[in-house]
């Protein structure tokens, strides 16, 4: 079997480590002036000892959030506005870092791209909820301000930055799972039309399986049945081909249990058009002749094509068996340059036949309509039924 492929890089990192990684970042830069890193400024006015203890404490609830994203996504992400909230208190900022907002807007976007809309809208609301509470928090509380920073106009302006970057998160994210919902919308309708078909296709080999066989069997039975007393040796006949009929039916069908059953078993092979004179016999010793003819050049045609002409024409017997009245009919082949065109007509009871009902011209219609071909069925204006179709051939058999 082949080796699975990997996971893509966003599926195999956890969604905690892209929120964590540059949360800790943004983190370490908002302090940096307690670590004195080169080349970089530092901030006139370090947090004080109770600052350090809300960027602590902050530090610890942001990261375990991170942790928890996955298995418990609100819990998480409020754990992580959470920690955000006090780093950003104790560190005295005006408002919320940019790259600490970015690890939200990450955690925001795959909780929306996993979660339901109403959850997802539930973490957009507490992302922008936060910017404002903040503020007023920060206020009340009376932390110095620093004097680089503009505490009018700035304020809403960075907040909007903040919320817009949320809402393009959320819409990314929500992006993200309706292109997922349809794929698997796609995949479930597409495996259900399969299954469909499948189902389709089984019924329609069952029944020209069995059909045929069992107009050929009841026939027989009748046959046999009234020449009990008079002609014992032709009723034995009759009973003899009743017992092939059936003993080939049941062969046939349980090769198709087991093709069915065992999806590596060895394929069965397929009948076609060359049977269609063993059809012919079989159906003629029952009593109703068969007179098959052929026009054209023969050839090997797809097995597509030629299950689905065979198929058509043993149905169109069967009906000819049960329904017509008749004892002859007459099978036309014609194997034209780009297309097969088949003919099964009798002289019978064609006026009293429905042409819209059964299974056996349904059958028919199907097989014809999955192949692009044209087909036709209906009584003749002088008497009896006829069944047409018309098959097209693909142009790389056609040319052989």
């Amino acid at each position: 079997m082949p080796a699975t492929p990997p996971l893509p890089l966003l599926k195999r990192v956890p969604p905690g480590a892209w929120t964590g990684v540059p949360w800790t970042y943004g983190t370490l830069l908002a302090i940096r002036a307690f670590f004195h890193l080169p080349y970089m400024p530092t901030d006139p006015f370090p947090p004080a000892f109770d600052g350090w203890v809300l960027i602590a404490s902050g530090s610890v609830l942001a990261l375990f959030g991170c942790v928890v994203l996955r298995p418990r996504p609100l819990s998480g992400f409020g754990l992580l506005l959470a920690g955000t909230y006090a780093v950003t208190l104790g560190l005295n900022a005006l408002t919320l870092g940019l790259i600490h907002y970015v690890a939200i807007d990450i955690a925001l976007g795959w909780i929306a791209a996993t979660l339901t809309r109403r959850r997802s809208l539930t973490a957009l609301a507490l992302a922008i909820a936060v910017l404002p509470f903040y503020e007023l928090t920060r206020t009340g509380l009376g932390r110095p301000l620093v004097a680089l920073y503009n505490t009018g106009r700035g304020d809403w302006q960075s907040w909007s930055a903040l919320a817009l970057s949320a809402v393009v998160a959320w819409l990314i994210g929500n992006s993200v799972r309706q292109n997922r919902d349809y794929a698997e919308r796609l995949t479930t309708q597409a495996a259900t039309q399969a299954v469909t078909a499948e189902r389709l296709r089984i019924a329609r080999e069952m029944h020209d399986t069995v059909a045929h066989s069992i107009g050929i069997i009841a026939l027989q039975a009748g046959a046999a049945a009234r020449v009990t007393t008079t002609q014992p040796e032709a009723a034995r006949e009759a009973m003899r081909a009743v017992e092939h009929e059936g003993r080939e039916t049941l062969a046939g069908l349980r090769r198709m249990l087991v093709a069915l059953r065992a999806a590596d078993a060895a394929p069965v092979l397929p009948v076609g058009l060359g049977d269609v004179e063993r059809l012919a016999a079989t159906t003629t010793a029952a009593g109703v002749r068969v007179d098959v003819r052929r026009l054209g050049e023969p050839r090997q045609l797809p097995p597509d094509i030629d299950l689905s002409a065979f198929r058509i024409v043993q149905e169109s017997v069967t009906n000819v068996v049960r329904h017509a009245g008749t004892r002859t009919c007459r099978v036309t082949l014609d194997y034209r340059e780009d297309e097969l065109a088949l003919e099964v007509t009798d002289e019978g009871r064609g006026h009293g036949i429905c042409t819209d009902g059964g299974f056996g011209l349904a059958g028919m219609r199907e097989r014809v309509a999955l192949l692009h071909g044209e087909f036709t069925a209906a009584p003749r204006p002088g008497g009896g039924f006829r069944v047409a179709a018309r098959l097209p051939v693909p142009a790389e058999v056609a040319a052989r």
